[in-house]
């Protein structure tokens, strides 16, 4: 039997703010956590996105704050754009409790968060840094805090605030009910809630959980160049829902955004280098609907929340299994389905493949089933009349020691290079030498050697360069490392 909020003890006002926006039976993780929230015991859940842990922690918050006392609860989220999604979640839930919600982050005028706490607010969601301006100033005090929230804490240590969160922490009430939600528990984390929770319920879900269940996943391995051609196809596909592509660096967001325009998409981008002006515009054209394609970094993505978007793509193969599944988690929300694509440059293939071992998901390989054939090619078999292919003669690069390739009788890439060691190293002679070699008049001291020679076998390297094809005119000008 399926359980209800009102069987969780919900009070009607927030039940019916649910029933609104169509939550009418709480998820696994609601239904584990709210009793235990409720009883005023502190927990720890590791949960990825798309679990429903925001309304988890936000329906027991709303169940136990009250009107114009002060501010009571406290959310910590990394990014501004998290705070704001799940300051936007809050407002659904409590649209007939009577409870005031307000987002504080950088990047914002500092005038209207001040306008919003002189009106009155119970509950603040937060990034650590702006939180922390406020409290210097006075705009905010802590001492009345009931209920204390750490989201995507993994996110924040990776980002540099866990000292902003002690400081934080240690402003708020001894006796308070803390939650902490991380997709990973470092080390770093773990004992963050060791210090800080008390006695918590523990609610772990193993890697192996995180499966992306909903989600159609599958990978294409293509040339770098070829994946604008690709994408296009993809997003064309998904014409009739909207589509996220995640790019590693801000300027890539910036070029593939652009393109998709001239391809004729409505493309918006969202990346660090933006103002908090342009970011909030770009997502409020995508939730709007009037963008049918976001491009955004992975920091910058963090709380996106569009039950439209049926397709993510990776642009580029992401740096860690984690995430991985925090990009394809911003499609198949509250059990939809969607569909991810990874998109693998080959000089990307190792690390796809270390990511693939590690998600242990079944991904359907493009490159078989639409008949793409992979063709990396072996620098060591270029064409002969190349500037780099193997040939008898001189001149070319010299990396070290007496016996390296190139020189008299060696094999050499090209000629008339730089030469960087001794008689027979890639190209010998007529270049630059930057071989060390001792000297006299040092003390004795002799200069540590990277493939050089000392004076001594002076003699030996004219006879090794006398032995060049290709070696230019000149002495040689000898750098010491």
């Amino acid at each position: 039997m399926t359980t209800t909020f009102e069987q969780l003890g919900i009070k009607k006002s927030i039940v019916d703010g649910l029933k609104e926006i169509g939550f009418e039976a709480p998820f696994p993780i609601q239904e584990a956590t709210i009793p235990v929230l409720l009883s005023g015991r502190d927990v720890i859940g590791q949960a990825h996105t798309g679990t429903g842990k925001t309304a988890a922690y936000a329906i027991s918050m709303l169940q136990n704050v009250e009107p114009r006392r002060g501010i009571q609860g406290l959310i910590l989220a990394p990014t501004r754009e998290l705070a704001v999604q799940i300051t936007t979640e809050f407002k659904k839930f409590a649209k007939h409790a009577g409870i005031r919600i307000v987002s504080i982050y950088g990047g914002q005028g500092m005038g209207v968060q001040l306008d919003a706490l002189r009106h009155g607010v119970e509950i603040v969601v937060a990034t650590p840094g702006r939180l922390i301006d406020h409290l210097k100033r006075g705009s905010i005090d802590l001492k009345d805090i009931k209920y204390v929230v750490l989201d995507e804490a993994d996110t924040m240590l990776d980002m540099g605030f866990i000292d902003d969160i002690k400081f934080i922490l240690d402003l708020t009430p001894v006796n308070k009910v803390m939650s902490l939600f991380s997709a990973t528990m470092p080390p770093a984390i773990l004992r963050l809630a060791e210090d800080y929770l008390n006695n918590p319920k523990q609610f772990l879900l193993s890697a192996d959980d995180l499966s992306g269940e909903g989600i159609d996943q599958s990978f294409l391995v293509i040339k770098d160049r070829e994946k604008l051609k690709y994408l296009i196809d993809f997003i064309k596909e998904n014409k009739k829902s909207q589509s996220i592509v995640f790019c590693s660096t801000k300027n890539r967001t910036r070029e593939v955004a652009r393109d998709l325009r001239e391809n004729g998409f409505n493309a918006v981008a969202i990346e660090g280098d933006m103002s908090q002006h342009q970011r909030e515009n770009s997502m409020s054209r995508f939730r709007r609907g009037q963008a049918d394609v976001l491009v955004a970094t992975d920091v910058a993505a963090r709380g996106i929340d569009v039950p439209e978007v049926a397709l993510v793509v990776n642009y580029d193969v992401p740096n860690q299994e984690m995430v991985y599944f925090h990009r394809i988690g911003r499609t198949a929300r509250a059990g939809a389905k969607g569909r991810a694509i990874t998109l693998v440059s080959y000089s990307s293939i190792g690390d796809f493949n270390l990511i693939k071992r590690q998600i242990k998901v079944t991904m359907t390989d493009l490159n078989e089933k639409l008949g793409i054939q992979v063709s990396i090619p072996d620098p060591l078999k270029r064409d002969a009349g190349s500037r780099r292919a193997f040939g008898r003669g001189g001149g070319g690069r010299s990396y070290g020691g007496s016996r390296g390739y190139g020189g008299g009788g060696g094999r050499s890439y090209g000629g008339g290079g730089r030469s960087y060691g001794g008689s027979r190293g890639y190209g010998g002679g007529g270049g630059r030498s930057y071989s060390s070699r001792s000297e006299e008049g040092r003390g004795g001291d002799k200069p540590r050697s990277y493939g050089g020679k000392s004076d001594e076998g002076r003699s030996s390297d004219k006879n090794s360069r006398s032995q060049m094809h290709h070696a230019p005119k000149g002495s040689a000008h000898r750098r010491r490392w």
